[in-house]
C-alpha cells in the first residue's frame, strides 16, 4: 500500500470490540493505521496496551470549540469531533491520503449481479481496492468517495443498479489538499455531503463494494449511547436543518417503520445536463 495513505478507525470506549481491525486484515491491507479516541475515553489504557503506538488521542474540548454541533444540547459523545480531526492529524503525520472509517464493520465486501441475483464477496485484496478509489478520487476531484452500505442494496439485483450516488455516508476516502468540516451532533455525515454538495462540493459512494457493520444501537457506547438518548427523530432532523430546501423527515421500512432523512437529491446538488438538451 503507498506510504502517503492511512487507514484511520475512530472508537470510544470499545477497546475489546474493534471490528474493524480483523476485517482490514481479512483483506489482506498491508498499509498504515491508526486508531483515533478522544481523551474522554475511559478505556485508554486498555486502547493503549492492546494497539500501542497505533492509538492516536485528541483533544475533545479543542475540537468542540471548532466545531458547529447545530444544537445547544449538553450532550457531546458524538463522533463529529473525531471526524473533524483526522484532517488535522494526517497532515501532522505527512499524509496525501487517508480513509476514515467506524469501528464496527465486520466485512468489505464486492457486489455484483450474477444470474439476476445480487451476490456478495469478500475483498481479499484491499490494497487494490483503497488504491482503486484513491485514483477514482484524484481523477474525479470530489471533496470525498465512499464504500456503500448494506441499506443501499434494498431490492437486491433490481435495487442496485447505480453506479454511484451523491450520498456519502459512514466511511470517507479524503484528500490532505482538499480539507473539509463537518457538522452536526449526528447525521454529520449525510450532512456534510448535502450541505457541501448544495455548494458544489463532489461526494460519491461506489457501489460496486459495500460496507457490513453491526446493528445500529446493538454495539454499545460509541454513537450508540447518543443515538438512544435522542432518537432518530432528532437524529434526522439535523439534516433538515442543514438543508430544508431538499430534506425532510419521513417514515422508512416495511413491516418495521421508523422515522428516518429523505433526501431529494434532484434538488439537492448541481448536475451535469446531458447535451441532449442544448439548444
Amino acid at each position: 500500500m503507498r506510504d502517503d495513505f492511512a487507514v484511520f478507525i475512530l472508537s470510544h470506549g470499545r477497546a475489546d470490540r474493534i471490528y474493524t481491525l480483523p476485517t482490514l486484515n481479512k483483506g489482506n491491507y498491508s498499509g498504515k493505521w491508526y486508531i483515533v479516541i478522544d481523551d474522554e475515553d475511559k478505556e485508554e489504557s486498555k486502547y493503549r496496551k492492546k494497539y500501542g503506538d497505533h492509538v492516536v488521542q485528541f483533544c475533545k474540548a479543542d475540537l468542540m470549540e471548532r466545531t458547529d454541533t447545530l444544537d445547544n444540547f449538553d450532550k457531546h459523545g458524538a463522533v463529529v469531533y473525531a471526524r473533524n480531526y483526522c484532517h488535522e492529524l494526517a497532515v501532522s503525520l505527512g499524509l496525501r491520503y487517508y480513509l476514515v472509517l467506524d469501528d464496527d464493520y465486520t466485512a468489505i465486501m464486492s457486489r455484483k449481479n450474477v444470474g439476476g441475483k445480487l451476490k456478495g464477496y469478500d475483498c481479499k485484496n484491499l490494497d487494490a481496492v483503497f488504491s482503486a478509489m484513491l485514483e477514482f478520487l484524484e481523477v474525479s476531484g470530489a471533496l470525498s468517495v465512499a464504500f456503500a452500505q448494506g441499506g443501499d442494496f434494498i431490492g437486491g439485483a433490481a435495487g442496485a443498479k447505480k453506479e454511484v450516488s451523491r450520498k456519502v455516508m459512514n466511511s470517507f476516502f479524503c484528500s490532505t489538499e482538499r480539507p473539509f468540516q463537518f457538522m452536526g451532533s449526528i447525521n454529520e455525515d449525510l450532512n456534510a455531503s448535502v450541505l457541501l454538495g448544495m455548494r458544489g462540493g463532489l461526494f460519491m459512494t461506489v457501489f460496486k463494494i459495500m460496507l457490513c457493520q453491526k446493528q445500529t444501537q446493538a454495539n454499545a457506547n460509541g454513537l450508540t449511547t447518543i443515538y438512544k438518548d435522542l432518537g432518530t427523530f432528532v437524529k434526522s432532523f439535523y439534516s433538515v436543518i442543514v438543508a430544508p430546501s431538499c430534506v425532510k423527515v419521513a417514515v422508512m421500512g416495511d413491516n418495521h417503520k421508523r422515522i428516518h432523512h429523505r433526501v431529494n437529491w434532484t434538488n439537492a446538488v448541481p448536475v451535469i445536463v446531458s447535451s441532449r438538451y442544448r439548444k
